[in-house]
């Protein structure tokens, strides 16, 4: 028997790989995506433990993303609002700070709270309506920076940096060194001014879930792990050789380099995380909002009630608290060291949290500092594509799937 020649084959069903697919797909081309584990979205899964949907880390959505808003069905995903702002924990109380454009009435209270001071929170007015008249083209061509000496050239002082910037784009960029490239600052703080960070009303995993029923089952494989590439054949572990024309490599660049060793990929650096899940019979803040880390010391970068934003996250009548940890901190018993830390936030109620889980995230994002990254191109038939390609970010991997399936149907 003649074997199928597909005309793509995938490597890879994360966001990139799966919108990369879908772009050929609509273009009338036979495509088939191979993952290695049991289901689509990558670094972007839910998993359902025992009445829980725990993400695979805290992550958001953030509404206003032009190319993946255009690609994924909002309305059908039930997309839930965190407040447009934070409490920030700081001298041993919350401070409420709030984006005062859209929250007027706490105007006062968010000018007067002890993180930053008034010219500084008049800067952040104006850094807005700057980005405002920015379009996201031109945030690319702009000069680039690190986020830290951004800030600083902007004129906010290291109070400001360091008691708000820093723990909340911590949780962005999971660092707070804010060594991420200033672009990236920009482009994200213009998706925050125009859109919310948001959650899926049944999990972050929705999005790789719609992207891959929208493809269709008969065209994704999964527990196909490829071993090696030779010309337009993929050898599988299990010995299987698959066919295509052309083929579309959309996994992490050491997964890459592996495949096409000849390709000399720049080392990729990646930041970590770890995610700590509790269990709670009443949320501490009572809100959709985020509580965030504005002290120097203490393992706890963010707090997020998530079923303060969407009530399926947990059975009912109880609460699902998620923590993130920088890194990848190596405290014995970091439950116990978290709930004790936690206790100054929001009071002893805190003991009697039940830890759910904890996720140890190593290649959370990768590295994205200042200044252009020259990336080798592969020769036909192969094509990368991933966040690494573009931006760390949702939006970062839609844009690089697209932009490969663009270039894999330009070349005949």
């Amino acid at each position: 028997m003649s074997k199928i020649t597909y005309d793509f084959i995938v490597i890879g069903a994360g966001l990139s790989g799966l919108s990369c697919a879908l772009k050929l797909q609509e273009s009338g081309q036979q495509v088939l995506v191979l993952e290695k584990s049991d289901g689509p979205g990558g670094r972007v899964r839910t998993d359902e433990v025992d009445g829980y949907l725990l993400d695979r880390g805290f992550q958001v959505y953030l509404d206003a993303y032009p190319t993946a808003g255009e690609l994924f069905d909002l309305k059908a995903l039930d997309l839930r609002k965190f407040e447009p702002g934070a409490l920030v924990f700081s001298d041993q109380k919350l401070h409420r700070v709030m984006d005062v454009f859209r929250r007027p009435r706490h105007l006062f209270t968010s000018a007067f709270a002890p993180v930053g001071n008034l010219f500084d929170k008049a800067l952040v007015a104006r850094l807005r309506a700057h980005v405002a008249k920015l379009t996201c083209e031109e945030i690319a061509q702009g000069d680039d920076l690190t986020t830290a000496d951004f800030l600083r050239r902007y004129g906010f002082s290291e109070r400001m940096i360091d008691g708000f910037f820093r723990c909340f784009y911590g949780g962005i960029f999971l660092e707070r060194e804010l060594r991420t490239s200033s672009q990236m600052f920009e482009f994200t703080f213009k998706m925050f001014s125009r859109g919310s960070a948001t959650l899926p009303a049944n999990g972050m995993g929705e999005f790789s879930r719609q992207l891959a029923e929208r493809l269709g089952e008969d065209h994704i494989r999964y527990h196909a792990q490829v071993t090696d590439l030779c010309e337009h054949d993929i050898r599988l572990s299990t010995g299987e050789v698959l066919t295509a024309k052309k083929i579309i490599i959309a996994t992490p660049p050491d997964v890459t380099q592996r495949l096409l060793p000849a390709l000399k990929l720049p080392k990729t650096s990646w930041r970590s995380v770890t995610n700590l899940y509790f269990s709670a019979d009443q949320s501490p803040l009572k809100e959709a909002i985020l509580a965030l880390n504005g002290e120097r010391e203490g393992l706890t970068n963010n707090v997020a009630v998530l079923t303060d934003v969407s009530p399926n996250y947990a059975p009912k009548g109880k609460a699902l608290i998620s923590v993130s940890l920088l890194g990848l901190p190596e405290e014995e018993d970091l439950p116990a060291q978290v709930i004790k830390e936690l206790v100054a936030w929001f009071g002893p109620e805190v003991i009697d949290w039940r830890h759910l889980r904890t996720d140890r995230i190593p290649r959370a994002l990768p590295e994205q500092k200042p200044g252009p990254t020259p990336l080798p191109e592969p020769s036909l038939p192969y094509f990368l594509c991933g966040d690494y390609q573009v931006s760390a970010s949702i939006e970062g991997a839609i844009i690089s799937g697209q932009q490969a399936a663009q270039k894999a149907l330009a070349q005949g």
